[in-house]
């Protein structure tokens, strides 16, 4: 039994954000309901890349976000499609949308009409700026958010411009927060027997995330510059390019530097009692970062590595994306696996990175197809005849 099974999470979100909290909640368990726009359904079913398989071509962004989840299809403009979410949700543990502010009230859709159909529902509402404040009815996407946040005014090479990761982060990191909001919602559920509202702004989400910097901020009034791949407050930590033009990065305290003195055949530094400290590093920065980049440019990627895992450096080789694919830690981990979909064929897909004893692991599940479980879930949540389910469709609720 996986930790979550029995819960039922009625899914109204689209894109990245909320379908990946969704996603990591169904392949621990949870029966996750998606509803989609019939005839386009979630966007990201049109957002490249394409697989190509035998039966056509399938959107890997949607997969990547959506597996294990059962899609079906009500439009929300429809009267008659709204009462089939009211009946789906007075029965679910859990809803959650990102539509802006105020659309779902205008539609009979918010917490106050379901929560009076269903006390124990935990609602969840995520939206780029949340539900009150002067940006509340603005729109935004993960990039915005990287912007407004700080996130991006501290990414890039010193002296130069802001960059964004090479991820959405704002997007993922905000579908963990709505993830732990959810988890957390249940737990006090059990508590109290009632369920309730939580409001998830993408924005808060990523200015929580500031954490150190915002230390640095609070404790010295430092506004924190980009220093590329160098921490603001230790010194060495930052990724050298090799001989061999790979790169390897390097974090180390202050019982890691003699070590590495020695690995990197720096015999000056390491018995230099100034450097014997962060603090007397972080005041030599420029001389520490020469003197290991030069060091560094001597030995090829694979050398340099040998030498610092040999003596316990932390430290780690930066590899391309094919290259973590073919990683032997990867590979025995687990965390390539496979499913079977009924248009590509076999196809991988990242697991959930979590390890139960107690419970079963999370299992990779397979995307659904666009509407593929519409008439059964409609016939075992809300009892509907085949007939029924044909005059829904017939008028476009469906």
């Amino acid at each position: 039994m996986r930790p979550l099974e029995g819960l039922v999470v009625l899914d109204l979100s689209r894109v990245l954000a909320c379908p990946f909290a969704t996603m990591v909640l169904a392949e621990m368990g949870a029966e996750v309901i998606k509803v989609e726009q019939p005839g386009s359904g979630d966007e990201t079913r049109g957002f490249e890349p394409f697989a190509q398989g035998p039966g056509g071509e399938v959107s890997g962004y949607y997969m990547a976000c959506n597996r294990s989840k059962r899609s079906i299809t009500v439009n929300l403009r429809s009267e008659e499609g709204r009462e089939v979410i009211r009946g789906l949700a007075a029965q679910a543990d859990v809803l959650v949308e990102n539509f802006p502010v105020g659309t779902l009230k205008r539609r009979g859709l918010d917490y106050g009409a379901l929560s009076a159909l269903n006390p124990r529902l935990v609602y969840v509402s995520c939206t780029g700026f949340g539900q009150d404040g002067p940006y509340a009815r603005r729109k935004g996407y993960d990039t915005v958010f990287q912007a407004m946040s700080g996130l991006m005014s501290l990414t890039g090479e010193r002296g130069g411009g802001p960059v964004k990761p090479g991820l959405p982060v704002a997007d993922l990191s905000s579908g963990l927060w709505v993830a732990i909001a959810i988890l957390s919602a249940l737990q006090g559920r059990e508590r109290t027997g009632k369920g309730g509202h939580i409001d998830v702004s993408m924005f808060d989400a990523q200015v929580a995330q500031l954490t150190i910097a915002a230390a640095r901020y609070f404790a010295l009034g430092e506004v924190p510059s980009r220093l590329g791949t160098e921490h603001p407050g230790r010194v060495p930590s930052a990724s050298f390019r090799c001989r061999d033009d790979k790169w390897l990065h390097i974090t180390v305290s202050d019982q890691h530097w003699q070590p590495l003195c020695r690995a990197l055949d720096m015999p000056a530094l390491g018995t230099d009692p100034g450097l014997a400290t962060n603090a007397g590093r972080l005041a030599r920065r420029e001389e520490v970062m020469r003197a290991i980049t030069e060091a560094m440019a001597r030995l090829t990627r694979a050398e340099a590595f040998a030498a610092l895992d040999g003596a316990d450096v932390p430290a780690g080789p930066l590899l391309s994306l094919d290259e973590v694919m073919a990683d032997e830690h990867v590979r025995a981990r687990g965390l390539v696996e496979r499913f079977a979909h009924p248009v590509l064929g076999d196809f991988p897909g990242l697991r959930v990175p979590l390890r139960f004893e107690g419970w079963e692991d999370p299992r990779l599940g397979r995307p659904p197809l666009l509407g593929e479980h519409t008439d059964e879930v409609l016939r075992e949540r809300l009892g509907m005849s085949a007939a029924g389910i044909a005059a829904l469709r017939e008028g476009g609720a469906l």
